[in-house]
């Protein structure tokens, strides 16, 4: 599960604070190499600055040849989580499920069930939009936008550099430092969505979970 914390302002206001936090690519041995494998979650303002976006992405290290063949588990949710009243407990969700080529989104909605376990609300409001492969697809629907499919891997991390730093025998990062997921690439889920469909104003808490049905 992913954590991030951003301070949303009002629907005319900027965003004033954002705290992101670290990848852990193929950490979790049972999701490695699987879209229940989360690598980043980013969540920050969009170019209209009305509106939040989310990111989830999942399955890293793919090389361009796995990409081309890579792939939305269907039997995998991924669920934006949003919590307005600081008491870390999901106040809003937004879904997004795959099914035969598309990825459809509901939510943002209350969910019926909170924590590990989700059900579907499938009288919330829902969008879809075509899994990319070699051009990008964005849906604008509900006034929101979407966006399923593989991306360049935007993290940057030198990890021979820091192994040195951990065993001792470095201090500290080059500046360059060698990016390890150069040429790697993710499945990359992207909702936009208006401020005004998460509360206003005030500090929320948001994270990402990916779950499989059962």
């Amino acid at each position: 599960m992913k954590k991030s914390k951003i301070l949303v302002a009002t629907v005319f206001a900027a965003i004033i604070g954002l705290i992101t936090i670290a990848a852990d690519h193929i950490d979790a041995p049972d999701a490695s190499g699987t879209t229940a494998d989360i690598t980043d979650f980013y969540a920050f303002e969009a170019e209209d600055t009305n509106n939040l976006v989310f990111v989830a992405n999942v399955q890293g290290l793919l090389s361009p040849t796995a990409t081309s063949t890579a792939s939305f588990a269907e039997n995998v949710m991924v669920e934006f989580n949003i919590d307005t009243n600081a008491d870390n407990v999901e106040d809003l969700v937004i879904q997004a499920i795959p099914k035969d080529g598309k990825m459809y989104f509901f939510g943002p909605y209350k969910p019926n069930t909170t924590g590990l376990n989700s059900t579907i609300n499938e009288m919330a409001t829902k969008s879809e939009v075509a899994i990319s492969s070699s051009t990008a697809i964005i849906a604008n629907q509900n006034g929101m936008k979407f966006f399923a499919g593989p991306r360049d891997d935007p993290f940057f991390m030198d990890f021979a550099r820091y192994g040195a730093i951990i065993g001792g025998t470095a201090t500290g990062f080059n500046n360059p430092g060698a990016d390890t997921f150069a040429g790697t690439n993710v499945l990359s889920i992207v909702v936009e969505v208006p401020k005004s469909e998460i509360g206003g104003t005030g500090t929320i808490n948001t994270w990402v979970e990916a779950k499989t049905k059962q």
